[in-house]
């Protein structure tokens, strides 16, 4: 299996947007050379406000935190955020309401490079928001999310609008969210042979018939083994291949760790050396140099299993 030697973004110093933004380079390697290719992305936005504090509070407790912030949410829109300042050209299909949270929402999108267009904005209602207590001590982040309402319905989005969103794009996201109408969108971005990215943080309801239309998916560290089964994080990245069978490669994201990547091969299996995954792994690990500061990929010679880590 082909192992491309793509580096891995530092998870010491993030974008300033939360979350893990997915590596849309690597997607586009097939693709025609664009100043900003185009990517849409469906899934959720949101307001987050970030309270960090010493410790995480016991039940009843009353504590002061150390520090405050008030920013743009949602897995889509930091992800389409992340895309944009990449110098990539995001578009996204979420909903908001038309209220204080949801006017801040679509500005802070647009002022950072995001196609708005295609969002629904409700008469009344609430728009999404999160709240986020940051555990200084554990480096932790508890979420207490309020969904936006009233919740966008597949008929919301006009087969125009589905159709003028998708022209000329080169790659779709999903996070997921807003499951009903991102099926419609990925059915009709697999029609047009659009590369689909899944962001798989976690089960969610409409997941599998998601996947089942990824040629890529990013995921964070426990889901391989919870959607699986599986005994381990790299036998998972396996079953996951052989269960998708339009996937190109997944990754899993590790934190402080960097991050694996399975790609799966395009060669026939007669002329590879079969290797066991877990082993081949240790092996990789063995050979990262925790003393640089430096983002690195290290990968192995003969078989399918790419792993990035990054020292903090």
């Amino acid at each position: 299996m082909h192992i491309p030697p793509l580096p891995i973004n530092s998870p010491s110093s993030p974008p300033p947007r939360r979350r893990r933004c997915p590596p849309p380079m690597a997607a586009f390697a097939s693709a025609p050379q664009q100043s900003k290719p185009l990517v849409l992305g469906c899934g959720a936005v949101s307001v987050d406000y970030l309270a960090t504090v010493a410790s995480f509070p016991n039940p009843d407790d009353k504590i002061r935190s150390l520090a405050l912030k008030v920013e743009g949410g949602g897995n889509a829109g930091n992800a389409l955020t992340g895309a944009a300042r990449l110098g990539l050209s995001p578009r996204i299909i979420s909903k908001a309401s038309n209220d204080a949270l949801g006017k801040s929402i679509l500005k802070e999108l647009q002022d950072d490079g995001v196609d708005t267009s295609y969002m629904t904005v409700a008469d009344g209602g609430n728009s999404p928001f999160t709240y986020i207590i940051v555990d200084n001590q554990t480096k932790t982040r508890t979420c207490i999310h309020t969904p936006g309402y009233p919740p966008m319905k597949p008929e919301e989005l006009t087969k125009e609008n589905l159709f003028a969103a998708l022209h000329g794009v080169e790659m779709v996201y999903f996070d997921v969210r807003l499951h009903e109408t991102a099926l419609l969108v990925a059915e009709e971005a697999s029609q047009r042979k659009i590369p689909i990215l899944v962001d798989a943080e976690k089960k969610r309801e409409g997941l599998d018939d998601l996947l089942n239309f990824a040629s890529y998916v990013v995921c964070s560290a426990k889901f391989p083994q919870a959607w699986t089964g599986a005994s381990s994080t790299p036998v998972a990245l396996v079953h996951m291949l052989l269960r998708l069978p339009n996937l190109k490669f997944v990754i899993v994201t590790r934190g402080e760790k960097g991050c694996l990547m399975l790609e799966r091969s395009m060669t026939d299996a007669s002329e590879t050396e079969e290797t066991d995954v877990e082993d081949l792994l240790e092996s990789l690990e063995q050979k990262v140099d925790l003393s640089s500061s430096m983002a690195k990929c290290v990968a192995s010679k003969v078989c399918y299993l790419f792993v990035g880590v990054c020292s903090q």
